[in-house]
């Protein structure tokens, strides 16, 4: 099995090498006027934060979006030599994007290792989040359940 597994680390090195890129390399292409592609869901988007601007892309229509024969192809392409920006919220989401896009004929496609939080932390600017935190227990329940624990032991 070992040998199977050196065979196709490489392969997997080289899709990261040619399409993943730093977050402070995304923020210049944003910059720049690249177009930027937000493939997290919308509960990603509330709990997290979105970026003014940035496309919102179903994973699943990647193909109704950007292929060229579409007649739902996304209005802010303007050809396959177009800069674009795909991130999500770790490279999990966006890298099949990015390879999707590449096999469609994009050839700058590229996506942010770290995902949305590394563009915020890198200066992006972004916005939210929109919907609160949920909390799984109450801080006052906590700290008295750990209170009552360690009087029980004494």
């Amino acid at each position: 099995m070992s040998n199977e597994t050196a065979v196709q680390e490489p392969v997997q090195e080289s899709v990261q090498d040619t399409q993943l890129i730093t977050a402070d390399a995304a923020a210049k292409l944003i910059k720049e006027g690249a177009l930027l592609i937000d493939v997290r869901s919308e509960g990603g988007r509330a709990s997290t934060g979105a970026v003014p601007g940035a496309v919102v892309v179903n994973r699943e229509h990647v193909d109704e979006d950007f292929s060229p024969e579409s007649a739902h192809r996304l209005a802010q392409l303007s050809g396959t030599d177009q800069k674009i920006v795909v991130f999500c919220g770790s490279v999990n989401g966006s890298r099949p994007v990015a390879q999707k896009l590449k096999v469609l004929g994009y050839t700058k496609a590229v996506h942010v290792d770290g995902g949305f939080p590394a563009l915020r932390d890198a200066g992006v600017p972004t916005t939210g989040p929109t919907a609160p935190p949920v909390e799984a227990t109450p801080p006052a329940a906590t700290t008295q359940a750990s209170t009552d624990s360690v009087a029980s032991e004494r």
